[in-house]
């Protein structure tokens, strides 16, 4: 008899554990990538990086034509250098692309450096404003529901999304949402 006593009360305090803990839960989720989208300085920043991208194009297409010029050229005159002259323009087109080749690797990272630099500042706007929300309606975790544009939030209540109140802590109006 005892044993079945313990036993009850034992199951009765899991329950009880069980229940609480349950309450104390509170899981939201958000979508950066939207927030960030409607931010202010999305548009500044995506100029930005426009522009930088444009100016590394430019260049990399002046080393490109600079090469094409004189690759051509070697074409059309090669059979007529002397084999000194013909070796030494070889090795300057073989330089030539190597070193185009490695600033096409630079402008690439660039670019991406670029593009951290510029969002940071946004991405920490976010994050603290993220964190206020959290505290602010008593979430005891806030997950992101995609990245890069893949899902990880598979499925989840809408009301648990905080990415309105994100943007209105950030002093944004949401978009109104159309039904579809």
């Amino acid at each position: 008899m005892m044993k079945k006593i313990i036993i009850a009360l034992f199951v009765f305090f899991m329950f009880d554990f069980s229940v609480q803990a349950q309450e104390q839960l509170k899981i939201g989720y958000t979508n950066v990538e939207y927030i960030l989208s409607q931010l202010p300085e999305a548009k500044s920043i995506q100029k930005d990086l426009e522009d930088y991208q444009t100016q590394l194009r430019n260049q990399i297409q002046a080393k490109v034509d600079e090469f094409q010029k004189r690759a051509a050229a070697y074409q059309q005159n090669g059979a007529n250098m002397t084999d000194i002259a013909r070796q030494a323009e070889e090795r300057d087109l073989q330089s030539m692309q190597t070193n185009l080749n490695q600033f096409q690797q630079e402008a690439e990272q660039a670019m991406q450096k670029k593009q951290v630099d510029l969002l940071r500042p946004a991405y920490e706007k976010i994050e603290k404003a993220i964190k206020e929300v959290r505290k602010e309606a008593g979430y005891t975790h806030i997950f992101s529901s995609d990245i890069g544009g893949a899902a990880i939030l598979l499925d989840a209540r809408e009301e648990d999304n905080i990415s309105d109140l994100v943007l209105q802590k950030l002093g944004i109006t949401p978009p109104v949402k159309t039904e579809n």
